[in-house]
């Protein structure tokens, strides 16, 4: 038997549950103190706000409510305790429980909780959910994307790099090909959200095109690598392989909305 027949969320009722209880721990947890609290710098530089721990904390409880069976993965729980997480046999839930935390302790209205679950190296189940915007994409293996309960299908009226939206993240890309694409950019226009799960959905709803980015954790890219591909659009890493991999370990990431668009970035910037 596959995964995907396995897993629960086959199940309507199953999967609305989940989506309808993510939506409402992230309008309680987060999007209630959005502009209303502080924050604290974690060692590596990254901000941490009681958004995040009470969101971890909440969608934890939340999830081993209904699905005890699966292991639990979150953006603030320790290495050690992510990478043990991955090891079930069962499966493991990812959590970001806000990702775009810099946009959100700035006042910055574009961050989103990312939620996936993994079984055997498979992701196949993913939602992000931007409170600000009440937007809930969502998508199960082999099953389709939805934004909103409605399908969401990757496409765009471009059909050449130099037509499009890239969506860039300069900071992590290696030094030379930031270079290159600051300097001659194969793109009509460039834009950097600070949102990586947006990033993802945001491709794939034909908002943004083109897609690179230099270094992204898997609880940052999970959801969305699953919205992107069951939308229909394309990605890879920089070196060409599968973005996805059952490690807490950093992934460069290309994508495109459709993959045509796809084929064409690859030969402007690898």
């Amino acid at each position: 038997m596959s995964t995907v027949q396995e897993h629960p969320f086959l199940s309507e009722h199953n999967w609305q549950l989940l989506k309808s209880g993510i939506r409402q721990l992230a309008l309680n947890e987060v999007l209630s103190r959005f502009e209303k609290v502080g924050f604290e710098e974690k060692a590596d530089g990254s901000l941490l706000t009681e958004a995040d721990t009470q969101m971890q904390l909440k969608t934890q409880e939340f999830l081993a409510h209904h699905w005890p069976k699966f292991a639990f993965l979150g953006e603030e729980s320790s290495l050690e305790q992510q990478q043990n997480a991955l090891q079930s046999t069962q499966g493991c839930w990812i959590l970001d429980p806000v990702d775009g935390t810099s946009n959100f302790a700035s006042g910055i209205p574009v961050f989103a909780v990312s939620l996936a679950l993994i079984i055997n190296k498979e992701i196949v189940m993913g939602l992000i959910y931007d409170p600000c915007r009440d937007e809930l994409f969502a998508a199960r293996a082999h099953l389709g994307a939805q934004l909103n309960d409605q399908t969401l299908l990757a496409k765009t009226s471009k059909t050449a790099v130099k037509q499009c939206s890239g969506i860039i993240d300069f900071k992590r890309l290696p030094t030379n090909l930031a270079h290159q694409l600051a300097l001659n950019p194969p793109y009509s226009s460039q834009r950097s959200f600070g949102s990586v799960a947006l990033d993802w959905c945001w491709i794939a709803a034909g908002r943004g095109q083109v897609y690179c980015h230099g270094a992204q954790n898997i609880w940052d890219y999970a959801a969305g690598w699953l919205i992107l591909e069951e939308a229909g659009g394309k990605s890879s890493t920089l070196q060409g392989d599968s973005v996805l991999i059952a490690k807490v370990e950093k992934r460069s990431a290309i994508a495109a909305t459709t993959p045509e668009l796809f084929k064409q970035w690859q030969m402007a910037i690898l």
